[in-house]
């Protein structure tokens, strides 16, 4: 019997279950994540060769482009959602989001100050990726990543109604330039 072509398309949450869709982000995330630690021994061994080059411009895409729609996703629509529907948990709420609000900051200066410069040096050929620095980066992502999918996205499940999720899945649906209906890799 043959298999439907639909099963054998990969697919993910919509913009119809932002909360969901978050959390997958997350995953690919990680993914990038496993890419540069695997970037780390394939430079010493192999030098910033046409594989290196292309690894590095894939996570160079991804953090450029949809590691950032996914922090305005939280900072620009959830976390103002969350606070304005808290009621009685706003003080957990507000504790949290400062933590996360740090946790932003810190991610985007190590981004930018040391992980991107070095992934632009890899795509020009030259292996430049800081063992420590990339490590650094890793552990504060993925302890980010933890503490929002325990934390923050099952706070999120319960404060927040259906109607504001729709309007979360809207405006991220936007920030992508694309119908809140269609489902994309966030």
């Amino acid at each position: 019997m043959p298999i439907p072509l639909e099963s054998l398309l990969q697919s993910g949450p919509g913009f119809d279950a932002p909360v969901e869709m978050l959390q997958a982000c997350h995953d690919r995330i990680e993914g990038q994540c496993d890419t540069l630690l695997r970037l780390l021994p394939h430079l010493a061994a192999n030098g910033a060769d046409s594989q290196a080059r292309e690894a590095a411009a894939a996570v160079l895409r991804y953090f450029d482009t949809a590691g950032e729609n996914h922090h305005q996703d939280e900072e620009v629509d959830l976390f103002p959602a969350l606070r304005a529907h808290a009621g009685a948990r706003l003080p957990e709420v507000e504790a949290l989001l400062a933590v996360l609000l740090a946790d932003h900051q810190r991610m985007r200066d190590a981004w930018m100050q040391q992980v991107r410069p070095a992934l632009q040096a890899i795509t020009r050929g030259e292996a430049a990726l800081s063992p420590a620095g990339t490590q650094a980066f890793v552990d504060l992502y993925r302890q980010h990543i933890d503490r929002e999918n325990s934390e923050l996205l099952p706070l999120a499940q319960a404060v927040l109604g259906p109607a504001v999720q729709v309007e979360l899945g809207r405006h991220m649906a936007a920030r992508r330039h694309v119908p809140a209906n269609v489902t994309v890799k966030a």
